[in-house]
């Protein structure tokens, strides 16, 4: 990411239970609810460390009630589900976008590891069956990304 992007369109989509970002350097991400809920930035989720982080599971439905920008690089989401503490910094937003792929997988893997099995549509599928994709990077990026998106999960 170019340490100088941030965000210049932020919009909740309730319906479809999807946050679009565009930054400036181009690149737009289209972040589903679930997605967002489960790679929650917070304590609470994460943990003081990766041993104590928590799986979160039954996140399929939730939905985002308010966002609050905090100063010129966070966002505070609000979820239905009462879930509030994690400040979304630009960095992470964009990092969540553009690895999304392999960080949907790790989850996923993760949760049926545990025995979990997911009780709704997965939410990247559905986007693109609606002809949305998940990351669209312009293509002096694409084509030559300068971070890896095989970096560890959050």
């Amino acid at each position: 990411m170019d340490q100088r992007a941030r965000p210049t369109e932020i919009n909740l989509h309730q319906k479809s239970r999807i946050l679009e970002v565009a930054f400036d350097d181009g690149a737009r991400f289209r972040l589903p609810c679930e997605y967002l809920r489960v790679y929650s930035p917070s304590a609470e989720v994460r943990g003081h460390s990766p041993s104590t982080a928590k799986l979160q599971v039954k996140k399929e439905e939730v939905n985002i009630t308010d966002l609050q920008q905090v100063g010129n690089y966070a966002v505070k989401i609000f979820f239905d589900d009462g879930h509030k503490s994690g400040l979304y910094d630009w960095d992470y937003l964009y990092k969540l976008g553009r690895a999304w792929q392999p960080f949907w997988f790790d989850y996923l893997e993760k949760i049926g590891a545990a025995g979990y099995t997911r009780t709704a549509p997965d939410p990247f599928e559905t986007m693109k069956a609606r002809g949305e994709l998940p990351s669209e990077l312009p293509a002096r990026i694409a084509a030559n990304p300068t971070e890896t998106t095989e970096e560890a999960a959050p």
